[in-house]
Protein backbone atom coordinates (compact mmCIF):
# COMPACT_ATOMS: atom_id res chain seq x y z
CA UNK A 1 0.00 0.00 0.00
CA UNK A 2 0.76 3.75 -0.81
CA UNK A 3 2.54 5.10 2.12
CA UNK A 4 1.05 8.35 1.06
CA UNK A 5 -2.88 6.50 1.42
CA UNK A 6 -2.29 6.48 5.16
CA UNK A 7 -0.27 10.17 6.23
CA UNK A 8 -2.53 12.57 7.12
CA UNK A 9 -2.36 16.17 5.53
CA UNK A 10 -5.53 17.84 7.45
CA UNK A 11 -6.39 16.54 10.70
CA UNK A 12 -9.76 18.00 11.72
CA UNK A 13 -10.91 15.33 14.08
CA UNK A 14 -13.42 14.67 15.17
CA UNK A 15 -14.92 15.87 11.29
CA UNK A 16 -13.18 14.76 8.77
CA UNK A 17 -9.33 13.83 7.71
CA UNK A 18 -8.09 14.44 4.87
CA UNK A 19 -4.85 11.77 3.52
CA UNK A 20 -1.64 13.18 1.49
CA UNK A 21 -3.35 11.12 -1.18
CA UNK A 22 -6.48 12.88 -1.35
CA UNK A 23 -8.76 10.52 0.44
CA UNK A 24 -11.12 12.49 2.65
CA UNK A 25 -12.52 10.30 5.73
CA UNK A 26 -15.75 11.79 7.33
CA UNK A 27 -15.84 10.76 11.13
CA UNK A 28 -19.34 11.98 11.62
CA UNK A 29 -22.54 12.57 9.99
CA UNK A 30 -21.99 10.01 7.99
CA UNK A 31 -25.05 7.59 8.80
CA UNK A 32 -28.11 7.73 6.86
CA UNK A 33 -32.17 7.50 7.64
CA UNK A 34 -34.61 7.76 4.61
CA UNK A 35 -37.62 9.83 4.77
CA UNK A 36 -41.05 8.30 5.95
CA UNK A 37 -44.10 8.79 8.25
CA UNK A 38 -42.40 9.25 11.83
CA UNK A 39 -44.92 6.87 14.10
CA UNK A 40 -44.18 9.49 16.93
CA UNK A 41 -45.00 12.91 15.22
CA UNK A 42 -46.82 11.50 12.44
CA UNK A 43 -45.09 13.94 10.14
CA UNK A 44 -43.83 12.62 6.69
CA UNK A 45 -40.98 13.54 4.57
CA UNK A 46 -40.02 13.00 1.33
CA UNK A 47 -36.69 13.58 -0.37
CA UNK A 48 -36.79 15.96 -3.64
CA UNK A 49 -33.84 16.97 -6.32
CA UNK A 50 -33.54 20.49 -6.63
CA UNK A 51 -30.83 20.83 -8.81
CA UNK A 52 -29.71 17.55 -10.41
CA UNK A 53 -26.63 18.88 -12.20
CA UNK A 54 -25.34 20.56 -9.44
CA UNK A 55 -26.43 17.84 -6.77
CA UNK A 56 -28.51 19.71 -4.71
CA UNK A 57 -31.73 18.42 -3.13
CA UNK A 58 -33.98 18.76 -0.15
CA UNK A 59 -36.02 16.82 2.70
CA UNK A 60 -39.02 18.49 2.72
CA UNK A 61 -41.14 17.74 6.20
CA UNK A 62 -45.43 17.98 6.45
CA UNK A 63 -47.28 17.77 9.80
CA UNK A 64 -50.44 15.65 9.99
CA UNK A 65 -52.85 17.86 8.59
CA UNK A 66 -56.59 17.73 10.61
CA UNK A 67 -59.38 19.05 9.06
CA UNK A 68 -58.61 21.62 6.34
CA UNK A 69 -56.49 19.20 3.64
CA UNK A 70 -55.16 22.50 1.78
CA UNK A 71 -54.38 24.82 5.15
CA UNK A 72 -51.65 27.47 4.30
CA UNK A 73 -48.69 26.69 6.37
CA UNK A 74 -45.29 28.98 7.53
CA UNK A 75 -42.25 27.85 5.84
CA UNK A 76 -38.90 26.83 7.81
CA UNK A 77 -36.27 25.87 5.49
CA UNK A 78 -33.20 24.29 7.63
CA UNK A 79 -29.82 24.42 7.06
CA UNK A 80 -28.15 22.29 8.32
CA UNK A 81 -24.60 22.39 10.42
CA UNK A 82 -20.94 20.52 10.67
CA UNK A 83 -18.34 22.65 9.55
CA UNK A 84 -19.76 22.92 6.25
CA UNK A 85 -18.22 19.34 5.63
CA UNK A 86 -20.18 17.05 7.13
CA UNK A 87 -24.22 16.02 7.66
CA UNK A 88 -26.64 15.96 5.75
CA UNK A 89 -30.65 16.31 5.79
CA UNK A 90 -30.62 12.70 6.33
CA UNK A 91 -28.03 12.24 9.10
CA UNK A 92 -30.50 10.58 11.77
CA UNK A 93 -30.11 13.67 14.77
CA UNK A 94 -31.28 16.19 11.86
CA UNK A 95 -34.20 14.04 10.64
CA UNK A 96 -35.52 13.61 14.12
CA UNK A 97 -35.23 17.23 14.90
CA UNK A 98 -37.13 18.06 11.94
CA UNK A 99 -39.50 15.92 12.30
CA UNK A 100 -39.80 17.34 15.71
CA UNK A 101 -39.76 20.96 14.99
CA UNK A 102 -42.40 20.52 12.08
CA UNK A 103 -44.73 18.58 14.42
CA UNK A 104 -44.53 21.28 16.96
CA UNK A 105 -44.62 24.54 15.26
CA UNK A 106 -47.01 22.67 12.74
CA UNK A 107 -44.63 23.79 9.50
CA UNK A 108 -44.22 22.83 6.26
CA UNK A 109 -39.76 22.49 6.57
CA UNK A 110 -37.26 22.15 3.70
CA UNK A 111 -34.08 21.28 5.02
CA UNK A 112 -31.83 21.50 2.23
CA UNK A 113 -28.60 19.49 0.94
CA UNK A 114 -25.87 21.91 0.03
CA UNK A 115 -22.93 20.62 -1.63
CA UNK A 116 -20.16 20.25 1.28
CA UNK A 117 -16.06 21.64 1.63
CA UNK A 118 -13.45 20.11 1.26
CA UNK A 119 -14.89 18.57 -2.47
CA UNK A 120 -16.39 21.78 -3.23
CA UNK A 121 -15.09 24.50 -0.79
CA UNK A 122 -17.44 27.67 -0.14
CA UNK A 123 -18.79 29.76 -1.16
CA UNK A 124 -20.52 26.64 -3.20
CA UNK A 125 -22.42 26.00 0.05
CA UNK A 126 -24.49 30.10 0.10
CA UNK A 127 -24.67 29.40 -3.76
CA UNK A 128 -26.29 25.94 -3.59
CA UNK A 129 -28.34 27.12 -0.92
CA UNK A 130 -29.48 30.39 -2.80
CA UNK A 131 -30.54 28.33 -5.48
CA UNK A 132 -32.64 26.36 -3.11
CA UNK A 133 -34.05 29.06 -2.04
CA UNK A 134 -34.76 30.34 -5.58
CA UNK A 135 -36.39 26.83 -5.85
CA UNK A 136 -38.93 26.89 -2.72
CA UNK A 137 -39.67 30.64 -4.11
CA UNK A 138 -40.45 29.25 -7.31
CA UNK A 139 -43.99 27.60 -5.48
CA UNK A 140 -45.66 30.98 -5.28
CA UNK A 141 -48.61 31.37 -7.18
CA UNK A 142 -49.30 27.13 -7.01
CA UNK A 143 -47.15 26.31 -10.22
CA UNK A 144 -44.29 24.68 -8.50
CA UNK A 145 -42.60 21.27 -9.23
CA UNK A 146 -43.56 20.06 -5.42
CA UNK A 147 -47.21 19.34 -4.73
CA UNK A 148 -46.65 19.98 -1.13
CA UNK A 149 -45.50 23.19 -1.20
CA UNK A 150 -47.74 24.43 -3.86
CA UNK A 151 -50.80 23.45 -1.87
CA UNK A 152 -49.48 24.57 1.95
CA UNK A 153 -46.91 26.57 1.73
CA UNK A 154 -47.66 30.48 3.08
CA UNK A 155 -44.91 32.30 1.60
CA UNK A 156 -46.39 35.38 3.73
CA UNK A 157 -44.93 33.64 6.63
CA UNK A 158 -41.01 32.51 5.63
CA UNK A 159 -38.44 31.64 8.47
CA UNK A 160 -35.12 30.48 7.83
CA UNK A 161 -32.84 28.58 10.39
CA UNK A 162 -30.05 26.36 10.87
CA UNK A 163 -27.14 25.47 13.52
CA UNK A 164 -23.96 26.10 13.54
CA UNK A 165 -22.50 26.04 10.01
CA UNK A 166 -26.04 26.38 9.39
CA UNK A 167 -26.54 29.03 10.86
CA UNK A 168 -23.79 31.17 9.25
CA UNK A 169 -25.70 30.17 6.03
CA UNK A 170 -29.35 31.34 7.31
CA UNK A 171 -27.96 34.46 8.25
CA UNK A 172 -26.37 34.86 4.98
CA UNK A 173 -29.42 33.70 2.77
CA UNK A 174 -31.51 36.50 4.82
CA UNK A 175 -28.89 39.34 3.98
CA UNK A 176 -28.93 38.42 0.62
CA UNK A 177 -32.99 37.98 0.79
CA UNK A 178 -32.19 41.81 1.85
CA UNK A 179 -30.27 42.85 -0.96
CA UNK A 180 -31.36 41.42 -3.63
CA UNK A 181 -34.98 39.90 -3.24
CA UNK A 182 -36.92 36.61 -3.14
CA UNK A 183 -39.97 36.79 -5.41
CA UNK A 184 -42.95 35.96 -3.47
CA UNK A 185 -41.48 35.55 -0.28
CA UNK A 186 -42.21 37.49 2.91
CA UNK A 187 -39.10 36.61 5.10
CA UNK A 188 -40.51 36.64 8.98
CA UNK A 189 -37.23 36.07 11.06
CA UNK A 190 -34.36 33.82 10.65
CA UNK A 191 -33.55 31.23 14.18
CA UNK A 192 -29.81 31.18 14.54
CA UNK A 193 -28.68 27.98 17.13
CA UNK A 194 -24.71 28.36 17.74
CA UNK A 195 -23.68 29.93 14.87
CA UNK A 196 -20.07 29.45 13.17
CA UNK A 197 -19.42 33.08 13.57
CA UNK A 198 -15.82 34.05 14.32
CA UNK A 199 -13.04 36.73 14.04
CA UNK A 200 -9.56 38.07 14.74
CA UNK A 201 -9.73 39.82 17.86
CA UNK A 202 -10.45 37.19 20.73
CA UNK A 203 -13.93 38.40 22.84
CA UNK A 204 -15.40 36.99 25.59
CA UNK A 205 -14.40 33.30 26.86
CA UNK A 206 -12.18 32.83 23.54
CA UNK A 207 -9.17 34.07 25.48
CA UNK A 208 -9.29 31.12 27.87
CA UNK A 209 -9.77 28.25 25.29
CA UNK A 210 -6.35 28.94 23.04
CA UNK A 211 -6.19 25.18 22.44
CA UNK A 212 -9.39 25.72 20.40
CA UNK A 213 -8.70 28.59 18.25
CA UNK A 214 -6.34 27.36 15.66
CA UNK A 215 -8.71 24.70 15.00
CA UNK A 216 -11.40 27.25 14.15
CA UNK A 217 -9.48 28.89 12.17
CA UNK A 218 -7.89 26.62 10.34
CA UNK A 219 -11.00 24.78 9.23
CA UNK A 220 -12.38 27.97 7.92
CA UNK A 221 -9.56 28.59 5.61
CA UNK A 222 -9.45 24.78 4.64
CA UNK A 223 -12.94 25.11 3.91
CA UNK A 224 -13.23 28.72 2.23
CA UNK A 225 -9.58 28.79 -0.07
CA UNK A 226 -10.23 31.98 -1.38
CA UNK A 227 -11.37 33.36 2.10
CA UNK A 228 -9.12 36.70 3.63
CA UNK A 229 -9.28 35.13 7.11
CA UNK A 230 -11.26 35.27 10.22
CA UNK A 231 -12.39 38.91 9.60
CA UNK A 232 -14.02 37.60 6.11
CA UNK A 233 -17.46 39.16 6.43
CA UNK A 234 -18.69 35.60 5.47
CA UNK A 235 -17.34 34.80 9.33
CA UNK A 236 -17.09 37.70 10.98
CA UNK A 237 -21.08 39.87 10.21
CA UNK A 238 -19.30 42.66 12.45
CA UNK A 239 -17.25 43.30 9.05
CA UNK A 240 -19.87 42.88 6.90
CA UNK A 241 -20.99 46.26 5.55
CA UNK A 242 -24.40 44.96 4.30
CA UNK A 243 -25.27 43.55 7.69
CA UNK A 244 -27.87 46.49 8.12
CA UNK A 245 -29.77 45.81 5.18
CA UNK A 246 -30.50 41.58 6.89
CA UNK A 247 -34.15 40.84 5.08
CA UNK A 248 -36.29 40.18 8.14
CA UNK A 249 -37.98 41.76 11.07
CA UNK A 250 -37.08 39.33 13.57
CA UNK A 251 -33.89 36.93 14.72
CA UNK A 252 -33.65 34.31 17.46
CA UNK A 253 -30.58 33.73 18.42
CA UNK A 254 -29.60 30.71 20.80
CA UNK A 255 -26.59 30.25 22.99
CA UNK A 256 -24.88 27.43 24.97
CA UNK A 257 -22.92 28.36 28.20
CA UNK A 258 -20.16 25.81 27.77
CA UNK A 259 -19.52 26.85 23.33
CA UNK A 260 -16.87 28.27 22.23
CA UNK A 261 -19.08 29.80 19.93
CA UNK A 262 -21.14 31.69 22.79
CA UNK A 263 -19.73 34.76 22.74
CA UNK A 264 -20.20 35.36 18.67
CA UNK A 265 -23.92 34.82 19.53
CA UNK A 266 -23.97 37.44 21.90
CA UNK A 267 -21.65 39.57 19.96
CA UNK A 268 -23.93 38.93 16.49
CA UNK A 269 -27.02 41.19 18.72
CA UNK A 270 -24.93 43.85 19.76
CA UNK A 271 -23.51 44.66 16.03
CA UNK A 272 -27.18 43.80 14.39
CA UNK A 273 -28.50 46.35 16.86
CA UNK A 274 -25.55 48.77 15.90
CA UNK A 275 -25.63 48.58 12.23
CA UNK A 276 -28.93 50.24 11.50
CA UNK A 277 -31.31 47.29 10.95
CA UNK A 278 -34.53 48.41 12.61
CA UNK A 279 -35.91 44.68 13.59
CA UNK A 280 -36.04 43.12 17.28
CA UNK A 281 -33.03 40.32 17.91
CA UNK A 282 -33.46 38.19 21.09
CA UNK A 283 -30.88 35.96 22.55
CA UNK A 284 -31.88 32.39 24.67
CA UNK A 285 -29.00 31.01 26.56
CA UNK A 286 -28.84 27.59 28.09
CA UNK A 287 -27.08 27.00 31.21
CA UNK A 288 -24.73 24.24 31.34
CA UNK A 289 -24.38 22.95 27.85
CA UNK A 290 -22.24 23.01 24.56
CA UNK A 291 -22.26 23.12 21.41
CA UNK A 292 -25.34 21.64 19.32
CA UNK A 293 -26.58 19.59 22.99
CA UNK A 294 -30.08 19.53 21.52
CA UNK A 295 -29.42 17.53 18.74
CA UNK A 296 -27.75 14.70 20.94
CA UNK A 297 -29.89 14.85 23.98
CA UNK A 298 -32.82 16.35 22.62
CA UNK A 299 -34.91 15.65 25.21
CA UNK A 300 -33.15 17.25 27.46
CA UNK A 301 -34.71 20.08 29.66
CA UNK A 302 -32.97 22.84 27.90
CA UNK A 303 -33.15 21.20 24.28
CA UNK A 304 -36.94 21.17 24.83
CA UNK A 305 -37.36 24.86 25.83
CA UNK A 306 -35.21 25.63 23.12
CA UNK A 307 -37.72 23.91 20.74
CA UNK A 308 -40.65 25.31 22.41
CA UNK A 309 -39.19 28.72 21.70
CA UNK A 310 -39.00 28.47 18.45
CA UNK A 311 -42.50 27.47 17.37
CA UNK A 312 -43.80 29.81 19.17
CA UNK A 313 -41.55 32.46 17.75
CA UNK A 314 -43.05 31.33 14.49
CA UNK A 315 -45.99 31.45 15.80
CA UNK A 316 -46.62 34.27 18.15
CA UNK A 317 -43.36 36.60 17.37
Amino acid sequence: MDSSSREIAHDFSPLVKIYKDGRIERLLGCDFVPPSLDPTTNVESKDVVISKDEDISARIFIPKLNGDQNQKLPVFVYFHGGGFCIETPSSPHYHKYLNSIVSQAHVIAVSVHYRRAPEHPLPIAYEDSWTSLKWVASHFGGNGPDEWLNRHADFKKVFFAGDSAGANIAHHMALRVGTEGLSGVKLEGIVLVHSYFWGIERIGSETKRSEHLAMVENLWRFTCPTTTGSDDPLINPAKDPNLGKLGCNRVLVFVAENDLFKDRGLYYKEVLEKSGWHGVVEVMEAKGEGHVFHLFNPNCKNALSLLNRIASFINHG
